[in-house]
């Protein structure tokens, strides 16, 4: 298969066999044309050249819905689902039940209910899509994948979104697919997940298959290696020994209704602080808050001056920046340049006058994509056509334009290769040596283990305890974002 667009050639003569009763990964860094492929096999795309063929029959699909009869469902990276109709709705949208000339909307309530606690996702089937968490969402777009008859069944990092007990039953639902005889191919940058339930694993790099190996003859780093064509350093930068006491941004008594209450703490100048807990905890949500995202009240200080918490252009004034974790849907105008969504947050530094100064602005970009390395083939695609780890490079710099004292940073590589996160991993380190405080809400305690100093860990709106040094393992973390212990408990001996 190969797949040409206009004179650039994103996925050049891969080949591969895929089998009933098997688990095959496909593997690779961000561009290396894992999702092209999936696209191909899908129906979402047409081949420039190559055939598919299935069971010894050759196929082609010119639309998703050829694909679909073929017995071919792919699971998207993105969230495809419609905002405004309800769970329901969504799984059933296109292929409604009827029942005497009417939809059958009780029916559909009761099948989705129980496909979606299948998955361990039990949001109400009348929830408008809206308003559910963004993990519930990946979880109701799985559902209505496994909702048809399927040979193949495409997972295109499925577990982006997820964490805890949402993964481990999204892993399991995988393996009862095998063996049920389907055929499943799993893409994934968690390796970890790669190597636990491969049987086999395919690499491509720069549109190029380089290989297919036994899912168990391969370590995590050996996977990395194949994927970026070299050794790579180590994944997280030493840690400093010298992080500074001095109080820099303060949180007192933090009120985000429906989500959090009475949160207090302080994070250190330079210091990496993390947040860590279960989907639905409220991590993002206290800091949506103190942005002005949402309705907060409570005390926010940054370097001992006041902040006012109802307005984000006050949070990015007063010294903020917010990285979302919702990079497509939040972060990032997909649709317009790569300039533009840069310099939106900075915008007075471009335009002195009433016009833009759109030399200054071209400047700012050769100098973001040169100092965050963001891989691109020319200066005029739109932000949407970026692989993830280069939108989210992208997004840190329009995040660093305004210059500020202090970072959050919400998931910072989600669905992101490895070697991007390296880079990201990096970046953050350079912040806080540069002097700057950087607070990392992650779903990885891995990641977070790796690159932060404390970790302060949220269960049910609340912070439970924190853990540093010897006590940050994942043991502790998990403990305190499941359990009703406390810091002072795990200390104590009460565990």
């Amino acid at each position: 298969m190969s797949k040409d667009y206009g004179p650039v050639t994103v996925l050049s003569e891969v080949s591969l066999d895929i089998f009933p009763g098997e688990i095959h990964a496909i593997i690779g860094e961000n561009g290396a044309g894992k999702s092209t492929f999936m696209r191909l096999l899908s129906g979402y795309a047409e081949p420039t050249a190559g055939a598919l063929a299935i069971a010894g029959q050759k196929v082609s699909f010119s639309k998703p819905e050829h694909a679909q009869q073929a017995g071919i469902v792919l699971v998207h990276q993105e969230i495809l689902l419609a905002d405004g109709l309800t769970v329901a709705e969504n799984l059933f949208l296109g292929r409604e039940l009827m029942r005497k000339g009417m939809v059958d909307d009780r029916t559909m309530r009761r099948l989705a209910t129980e496909k979606l606690a299948q998955l361990g996702c039990h949001v109400k089937p009348n929830a408008l899509v809206r308003d559910i968490a963004l993990a519930d969402r990946q979880l109701v777009q799985i559902a209505r994948a496994l909702l048809d008859d399927y040979k193949l069944v495409i997972f295109d990092e499925p577990t982006a979104v997820l964490t805890g007990d949402e993964v481990e039953r999204l892993l399991t639902i995988i393996q009862q697919l095998k063996e049920q005889g389907a055929a499943v191919l799993y893409i994934s940058h968690r390796l970890d997940e790669v190597q636990r339930l491969a049987d086999k694993v395919s690499v491509l790099r720069d549109g190029k298959l380089v290989g297919t190996y036994p899912g168990n003859g391969l370590s995590q780093m050996d996977m990395a290696r194949l994927m970026v064509g070299r050794d790579l350093a180590a994944l997280y930068p030493e840690k400093r020994v010298d992080v500074s006491r001095e109080p820099s941004l303060e949180v007192r008594g933090l009120v985000v209704p429906g989500y959090a209450k009475d949160i207090s703490f302080t994070a250190r100048k330079g210091e990496i602080l993390g947040f860590a807990g279960m989907i639905g905890a409220g991590r993002t949500e206290v800091f949506e808050g103190i942005m002005g995202l949402r309705a907060a009240s409570g005390s926010v200080t940054l370097d001992g001056k006041p902040i006012d918490i109802r307005s984000p252009r006050a949070a990015m004034d007063a010294g903020i920046g917010y990285l979302t974790e919702d990079r497509k849907g939040k972060g990032l105008l997909l649709h317009e340049r790569l300039a533009p969504n840069l310099t939106l947050s900075a915008l007075s530094r471009f335009h002195p006058g009433l016009m833009m100064h759109r030399a200054r602005e071209q400047t700012a970009l050769i100098d973001a994509i040169d100092a965050y390395d963001i891989r691109l083939k020319t200066l005029g695609v739109n932000a949407g056509q970026l692989s993830g780890g280069n939108q989210q490079k992208l997004l840190l710099a329009k995040v660093l334009m305004t210059s500020p004292l202090l970072v959050v940073i919400d998931e910072p590589t989600r669905g992101i290769d490895i070697a991007n996160k390296a880079q990201i991993y990096a970046f953050i380190h350079r912040l806080v040596v540069e002097g700057r405080t950087c607070i990392v809400i992650s779903s990885e305690m891995q990641e977070l283990i790796g690159i932060c100093d404390r970790i302060l860990v949220m269960r049910e709106g609340r912070i439970t305890g924190e853990v540093s040094g010897e006590t940050m393992t994942e043991h502790e973390i998990a403990l305190l974002a499941t359990s009703n212990v406390t810091t002072a408990d795990t200390q104590g001996g009460k565990t």
